[in-house]
């Protein structure tokens, strides 16, 4: 009876992160424009590969969020501009190239792009954004704080299976749907991530900028 107690508890602290992780990975962002990109150009299968690499670095952020990676980027000025400057710069050179490309496909048969850049990539639009890994940290931290080992674990194991489900979702839903696309309205699609794209690495560019105008 007693063990029983313990797996409902345990279940009660995952099914929190799973709502924390949920409510802090869907709104859109850079994870969620690459994503929705991949599975309305590529074939499905692509398309699920570039999820799984995605969902990869969520998780590794979330965990690293959770246990005060953020710490680290608020403590250290240089690190932070650091990585404002390469992400922004890799946001913008995505974006752009996004914007331009004339390589659009209808039913998910769009161009795939290697892995290794697909890699490449993700770990940036996920882990080169120093306010991100901030407000994650402050986010899921703040529950840490108040949680015993244990209950910490099954939270944060929650938080990364909201990962899957949302990215995986994502793909499946966006990759069908895309299957009625025109090229046309693919090409507007490209244009308007891009732009998007465009518009965070620009964004993370003038804080870089404005960081290190006071730092100095």
């Amino acid at each position: 009876m007693f063990n029983v107690i313990i797996r409902k508890q345990d279940m009660g602290f995952f099914f929190q992160g799973l709502m924390m992780g949920l409510a802090y990975v869907a709104p859109i962002g850079m994870q969620n424009i690459f994503v929705i990109n991949s599975a309305a150009s590529e074939r499905l299968p692509r398309a699920i590969i570039t999820a799984l690499i995605v969902i990869f670095f969520d998780v590794t952020l979330a965990f690293a969020c959770f246990y005060g990676a953020g710490l680290a980027i608020e403590r250290y000025g240089w690190l932070r501009l650091l990585v404002s400057f390469i992400g922004s710069l890799v946001l913008l050179f995505t974006g752009i190239k996004l914007v331009l490309s004339s390589e659009v496909g209808t039913e998910g048969q769009g161009a795939a792009g290697s892995v290794p850049r697909t890699i490449c990539t993700a770990c940036v639009v996920t882990w080169f954004n120093p306010q991100a890994i901030i407000d994650g940290s402050l986010m899921l931290g703040a529950f840490r704080a108040s949680m015993q080992p244990a209950e910490a674990f099954h939270f944060i194991i929650g938080a990364g299976c909201a990962s899957f489900l949302w990215f995986l979702g994502l793909t499946v839903s966006v990759s069908v749907f895309s299957r009625i696309l025109t090229p046309r309205l693919m090409r507007g699609i490209n244009i308007i991530c891009g732009s998007i794209i465009i518009f965070f690495g620009l964004r993370l560019f003038l804080a870089a900028v404005i960081g290190a105008g006071s730092s100095s």
